[in-house]
Parts: structure tokens; sequence; C-alpha cells
């Protein structure tokens, strides 16, 4: 296990900072910068002075080679330290643990309402295969996979207001203080983001278990006498799991990209909307600042989905 951990530390690295690098390179390509977008709102874009403009460049840097400007970026990171806001000053690490929990609220929730609707859809209509149950379940699957999920916020959004005149609260309420206006604001972009992951649990669960009903062992388990329900939990539902948890592992990027999409739907405070209004002001150390959070989140949610894999399947070897 040490040794699998090892290896999968020293691959993280340069997945990182290959990621950085990326973004660092794709919003240097888009025309214009933060200096240009911070005196044209404060001024019109007709009235920008060239000296101006050259001097907030000086003062934020922008004027250095591309090379030192990522050298010197990345070197903070390695030292602990994200950086600070080019727009506000703001230090990027005390805004980003003050929209951490928000954030992470909301995928939790959609990660929670995915498997626990997703999962008993999918096991049955396996046990209902070809039945009318097996095909409603399966239109179903498929219409939340075709309907994008910015889309279905904001059908939700317009029914709610204009319909039932009721709209979210907007801000932010502590979970442990205000819990109904904490899950008045946070479960409908849940259920929107859980919508989608639903539907693939359910679809992967049922294929799944087609496959491990039909193996030997569960025809033996069932003629020892075996009750249905232990055959199905303890020998079926098990041994289907690893492809289900896979495949979701591998949706995980579209969850955290639900997250930014729903929170700037919804106005949700957390770091979606953050990364957001960071790529619109141009604003360079945050958005590279978010992006490695991210990429780390998926990293390391990847590493744990792999390290289940023993528990489910102790066949699986991680030396």
């Amino acid at each position: 296990m040490q040794t699998f951990l090892l290896r999968r530390g020293l691959v993280m690295i340069p997945t990182l900072l290959g990621a950085t690098l990326l973004v660092f390179i794709i919003m240097r390509v888009v025309p214009g910068d933060i200096a240009y977008a911070f005196l044209a709102g404060e001024e019109g874009a007709g009235a920008i002075d060239p000296a101006s403009l050259q001097q907030l460049r000086l003062e934020l840097g922008l004027l250095d080679p591309l090379p030192v400007q990522y050298l010197k970026w990345i070197g903070g990171v390695f030292q602990g330290n994200l950086g600070t806001s080019m727009w506000n000053k703001a230090p990027i690490q005390e805004e980003l643990w003050t929209r951490f929990p928000i954030t992470a609220q909301l995928a939790i929730m959609a990660v929670f309402l995915g498997f626990i609707f997703g999962l008993p859809l999918g096991i049955v209509s396996a046990l209902k295969q070809d039945t009318w149950i097996d095909n409603t379940a399966r239109i179903f699957g498929i219409s939340f996979l075709a309907i994008p999920t910015f889309w279905l916020g904001l059908m939700i959004l317009l029914l709610t207001v204009h319909t039932w005149h009721w709209m979210p609260p907007l801000g932010y309420h502590l979970l442990w203080k205000e819990p109904a206006l904490n899950l008045q604001q946070l479960i409908f972009p849940a259920f929107v983001i859980a919508s989608h992951q639903m539907a693939i649990v359910a679809r992967m669960t049922r294929s799944t278990m087609l496959e491990v009903l039909r193996e030997d062992y569960v025809r033996t388990a069932r003629a020892k006498g075996l009750a249905e329900s232990t055959v199905i939990i303890r020998h079926v539902l098990k041994n289907s799991m690893i492809p289900v948890i896979t495949i979701v592992s591998l949706s995980i990027g579209g969850l955290l990209g639900g997250t930014v999409v729903m929170e700037t739907v919804f106005s949700i405070p957390g770091i979606g909307l953050y990364l957001i209004q960071s790529i619109i002001v141009r604003d360079y150390t945050v958005t590279q600042a978010l992006v490695l959070f991210f990429a780390s989140t998926f990293i390391v949610i990847n590493l744990i989905v792999d390290i289940s894999y023993g528990w489910l399947d102790p066949r699986i070897s991680q030396s």
C-alpha cells in the first residue's frame, strides 16, 4: 500500500503542474488582461489612458516575461502561499476556505442524492428486466442524461419564481445555525447536479447487476437456500459496485463543473462562482489557484476510489 501511495503521489506532481501551466497559457492567450478590465470598468474602454494602463500592468507584474510570472506564482504555491487577488488584493487562501464549505456541502448533497435515487432505480430495473418498470426506469435515466443541467436549473428557477412566487434565499446560511434556510437554498441546485449522476448510477448499476446475476456463484448461493435479499445484497450488489464506483469517479469532473454552473445560476457564493468571477475580470492568480484546487480535489477523490477497490474486492492488489 505504501508503494502504491508513493507512486500515485509522484504522478500527481506533473499532473498538477501540467494543469496549472495549461490554464496559465490559456489565460495569457485570451485577448485583454486584468489591467484593461480594471481601467475599462472604472472609466470605460474609450477613456483608458495608455500610460495608466502600462503603469498598472507594471505594478501587477504583467510586463515580466511569462516564464518569470509562472515561476513566481508556482514558487509561492510550493511555499504554501496561493497569492493575492489582482482585482481586490484579498488573500486567495482566506477567500477559498470561506467559500469551501458551501461548495463542499453542495457537492456532497449532489453525490448523496445521486446515489440514494440512482442505486435503487438501477437495482429495481435489473431485477425487473424487460418489464414496464425496467422500461420506465431506463427512459427516466436517459431523459436526465439528455437534459443540460444549466437548462434544468433555469427551468426550476422559472417555475418557483413565476409559478409559485417563491425564490431560494440569497447569500449563504450556515447549516448548523439555520438548517431550514440552508437546505432551501441548496436543495434545488444539489438536485439538478445529482440528476445527471443519478442517471449514470442507475444505468451502470442495472448493467453490472445483470452481468453478476448470471454468474455461477450467484446460482450456487441460491441453490444453497440463501434468502433472495441475502443473495442480492451480499453477492450481487457488492460485486456490482466496482464498475459503478469507477464510472462515478470519472464523472467527478462533471460534478465539479456542475457546482460552477449551479452556483452561478442560483447565485451561491461558493468556489464555483468565485472562479467565474475571476475569469470574467481576468484575475490570473485567482483563476490559477482555483484550477489547481479543483485538479487536486479530482486527483484525491480518484485516489480514494482506487483504494476502495481493495475493500470491495480483496482480490485486487494495490502493491
